[in-house]
């Protein structure tokens, strides 16, 4: 089994372990899965590309409408009936975060918001939180974030470890026991704070 959909390679794990041999290949890879799993989960976004695709938003109000995570975008059209026409195309909008490269970090389009032509504002119509916005672009991020391939590889390695403690707890001759868990790690959890996703809505 290959390592897919994931923030760190099996070799990235096993240098951190000081792992040569291939013989826990395959439950190091399910442990590199299950931690990009929990990270995920946890930030409430994947930090993978996902290519280019055309997809579907409920627009917050009449100029504002959240996305998911985006590189770029091409194409805004929306519904003018809400009835699954996209027969209107948005020719001017601005994409947010602005200022969004950060710390070395290009952040990826989490929203767009419309912006006037010759002094005129182009609008959402609101209809029943229907996703009358049709957003074409490529979706993801282009590249896993430093601080997120190394909280994969710490997680990865606590779930790697805790194989050999089918109760939860390992022993240690210098420490005694030390008991393992599976919920996220403290220092996993700091690294990938910064990068969760939460939203407001009025």
């Amino acid at each position: 089994m290959a390592v897919t959909n994931s923030y760190c390679t099996l070799a990235d794990l096993k240098a951190s372990l000081r792992i040569v041999d291939g013989i826990d290949d395959a439950i190091l890879e399910n442990a590199i899965e299950a931690a990009s799993d929990l990270i995920t989960g946890y930030a409430n976004r994947s930090f993978l590309s996902s290519g280019t695709a055309t997809r579907y938003f409920v627009p917050t109000d009449s100029q504002f409408v959240y996305i998911d995570d985006a590189q770029s975008v091409s194409q805004v059209k929306y519904s003018s009936h809400a009835d699954g026409v996209y027969d209107v195309t948005v020719t001017s909008y601005q994409t947010e975060p602005l200022n969004s490269r950060q710390d070395g970090i290009a952040w990826p389009i989490t929203a767009l918001r419309l912006t006037a032509v010759s002094g005129i504002y182009t609008t959402f119509p609101i209809v029943d939180d229907r996703a009358i916005v049709e957003v074409t672009g490529v979706w993801g991020w282009a590249s896993v974030p430093r601080p997120i391939k190394y909280a994969t590889i710490i997680q990865a390695s606590r779930l790697f470890k805790r194989n050999d403690s089918p109760m939860g707890v390992i022993s240690a001759p210098d420490l005694g026991f030390i008991r393992v868990g599976t919920k996220l790690d403290p220092d996993v959890a700091q690294l990938v704070e910064p990068y969760r996703l939460t939203r407001f809505y009025a």
